[in-house]
């Protein structure tokens, strides 16, 4: 299998994470107008397989480190594989959750909101299991990131055109979402080798960890978005046979190509964690949350007719971010 053992590449890696994990939701934007979030979903899910599949039966069974694809998983212990899976299931109901919070609020606040507190606790968790870089570096950008957090909240308060209720419930699916996704990251981190050199047998190689995380997303779908769509956040029920009646194949192509793009991010992710450490790779991959900020701040204008001082907090906000990421980045290098 293909490996990186750069530092200075795996952040690289890292980047285009944060970038794929920050832009998949423009795939929700792009096709919510005739499409409802639950319906969309089900492609997205199918799409995070078919990427975790292909990059499987490519990169997986390539090159002269650790096992081919097939090797690997015919050597996996239950125990890694089953991690591995959990990790699918539980990150799945928090990015259904988070999916609705965009659906109520915008990428603007469910992202910071969301992803930014699962950047805290996943950081914290997957320190705690392998510590790896400076700690005083790495909490102080976790500290700043979750200051982030609050004046995104802050701001998202202030839009006049939000009722309260609506304030409420958008903060609150956020924060719900948040504190599960802040934990399926260590799920599939423990289903690994912590040598993707040497893989240690029974253990998993970071191919077959992504395809059981994926395989768990998707056969947990069946549960967590059936439930959603018979009670949604927003309005009326809706049906399997709508999936199959209203959606037309640009839709379904929209829905594949959120799913691939997410996978995408989270496949450098895994991969980098070997030259960068779990807590780096994850912490920095979750600078997502900045780049759906910015998408939902000035492409999809999500922030429009705030009061004056909305674009100080969002600032802030911003400002607030990007050191905190530089010091996550930085923990490794000291």
């Amino acid at each position: 299998m293909t490996v990186v053992e750069s530092y200075a590449v795996a952040v690289a890696m890292c980047v285009i994470t944060m970038l794929c994990w920050g832009s998949w939701a423009n795939t929700l934007k792009l096709a919510s107008k005739g499409w409802r979030f639950e319906l969309f979903y089900w492609d997205y899910a199918i799409g995070v397989l078919l990427f975790a599949l292909i990059l499987a039966f490519t990169l997986g069974s390539t090159g002269t480190a650790g096992r081919s694809f097939l090797d690997d998983m015919a050597q996996a212990e239950r125990g890694p594989l089953v991690s591995a899976f959990i990790g699918g299931v539980v990150f799945n109901l928090s990015n259904i959750l988070l999916v609705a919070a965009i659906d109520i609020a915008g990428m603007a606040v469910a992202f910071p909101i969301g992803v930014g507190l699962a950047l805290v606790l996943g950081v914290i968790t997957n320190y705690r299991a392998n510590p790896v870089g400076n700690a005083t570096l790495l909490f102080s950008g976790v500290a700043l990131v979750a200051a982030a957090i609050v004046l995104s909240a802050t701001a998202y308060s202030r839009l006049p055109s939000k009722g309260q209720r609506t304030i409420g419930k958008g903060i609150v699916v956020s924060v719900v979402a948040g504190l599960l996704m802040g934990f399926f990251y260590r799920f599939v981190a423990a289903s690994m080798s912590t040598d993707f050199i040497n893989l240690e047998p029974g253990k998993l190689s970071p191919y077959s960890a992504i395809v059981m995380f994926s395989v768990g997303l998707l056969v947990s779908n069946f549960l967590w978005n059936t439930i959603v769509m018979r009670r949604p956040f927003v309005g009326e029920p809706v049906s399997f046979g709508d999936y199959f009646s209203k959606g037309s194949p640009r839709l379904h192509a929209i829905g594949l190509l959120g799913g691939g793009i997410w996978n995408l991010g989270m496949s450098l992710s895994i991969i980098a964690a070997g030259a960068a450490g779990f807590a780096i790779s994850y912490g920095l991959g979750q600078g997502a949350t900045l780049v759906a900020a910015l998408w939902g701040v000035f492409i999809w204008k999500e922030f429009k007719g705030a009061p004056a001082g909305t674009n100080l907090l969002l600032g802030l906000m911003f400002a607030a971010f990007v050191v905190g990421l530089t010091l996550i980045v930085a923990a490794r290098l000291v």
